[in-house]
């Protein structure tokens, strides 16, 4: 019979280094999985697995043994999700801000209107149901549950949805080039 959770922590705290190995590798898939989510990506997903991982590492003495382990690991991966998306959320602003740079050449200029030229009719040419999840995604700022609400959709339709239309943008702006 496999050791319990808590006794997996017990065993590590008296120097069973083992013990904490055996107990990171009982939910590494889950965690993966749950993570894989968020991430939209393998590479992403495996940086903030192990990240999660190493903050229950770093905050196991606070851990409460009262309280379920799997809950308190899944909390971890979620808030390490979202810190993920908030950093990749602030890389693209700030990306977004240098399309205004006065400091771009009018060539530079003049090339970055062409991209949101092409990427404005590609949006257009998408079918409805994709490009009106884009307009309220990006153009009123909507969240997925918001979006979701608003066209009268099941979330993780929209979720899809919005999905398959970047996938559709990312493949015009490829066969543009």
């Amino acid at each position: 019979m496999d050791p319990s959770d808590a006794e997996l922590i017990s065993g590590y705290f008296l120097g069973d280094e083992k013990a904490l190995e055996a107990l990171f590798r009982r939910y590494f898939r889950q965690i993966y999985a749950f993570i894989y989510k968020y991430a939209g990506g393998a590479k992403d997903a495996e940086d903030i697995t192990q990240k999660t991982f190493l903050k229950a590492w770093r905050n196991l003495k606070n851990f409460d043994k009262t309280k379920s382990f799997k809950t308190w690991l899944f909390t971890i991966a979620k808030n390490s999700a979202i810190d993920f998306s908030r950093k990749k959320k602030d890389v693209l602003l700030s990306e977004a801000k240098t399309l205004v740079d006065p400091a771009l050449s009018p060539a530079e200029l003049s090339e970055r209107r062409e991209i949101f030229r092409g990427l404005a009719l590609s949006v257009g040419k998408l079918p409805q149901k994709y490009s009106d999840i884009i307009s309220l995604r990006y153009d009123d700022g909507l969240s997925f549950a918001n979006a979701a609400r608003f066209l009268g959709e099941k979330l993780n339709t929209v979720k899809s949805r919005h999905r398959r239309a970047l996938l559709m943008l990312k493949s015009a702006f490829l066969h543009q080039k």
